[in-house]
């Protein structure tokens, strides 16, 4: 039971270094890329849908994104939605296509994107001591209702704490990947 615990545990920390891995790909560091843009959602008959299901992408040169709606009819609210992210990037349209050209960054806006990668980072940090609390919380029930000893119940704490740590450096890791790829000039 314990080892259902622990194992559940980590693959829900393993899924919350994903999601971390995936927030820090959409800031983005000055150069185009598609990841960009993985968390925008568009208004696509009343019903919000991620941009990538709707568009392909092609990277003609390191500031500029075309985006080619794959239903036409889309394009206005695509670029709606793109107005509205926090890219920070204006589009323009063709009447086929979406053209975003990433401004230069500046230093102060390289700043304000570590803020924000920090913020996300802690937001990261913050689900894997909830799931760590989640998890002793059901070890601490095992002990109380006697189907576990306290032995193996201090045991599988330390080894959850023990879990937590890795992730957690895992997500420092991460973070400070990220802050050196956005303060690089």
């Amino acid at each position: 039971m314990i080892e259902e615990i622990l194992v559940e545990a980590a693959e829900k920390m393993d899924s919350t270094i994903e999601n971390a891995k995936e927030d820090f790909s959409a800031i983005r560091t000055g150069r185009a890329h598609p990841g960009m843009y993985a968390k925008v959602m568009v208004d696509y008959y009343g019903t919000p849908t991620p941009l990538q299901q709707l568009a392909s992408f092609a990277i003609p040169d390191a500031r500029t994104i075309l985006i080619s709606p794959y239903d036409v009819s889309a394009l206005r609210e695509i670029e709606k939605a793109l107005g509205d992210s926090e890219v920070g990037a204006n589009p323009s349209n063709d009447g086929k296509t979406i053209r975003v050209i990433m401004p230069v960054l500046t230093q102060e806006r390289r700043k304000e994107y570590v803020k924000v990668v920090r913020g996300k980072g802690e937001d990261a940090k913050v689900a894997l001591r909830n799931v760590r609390r989640r998890a002793k919380d059901g070890i601490d029930k095992l002990v109380k209702d006697g189907e576990v000893g306290e032995d193996d119940g201090a045991r599988a704490e330390k080894e959850l704490d023990a879990l937590t740590k890795s992730h957690t450096d895992g997500i420092d890791d991460l973070l400070k990947r990220k802050e050196t790829e956005l303060l690089e000039v």
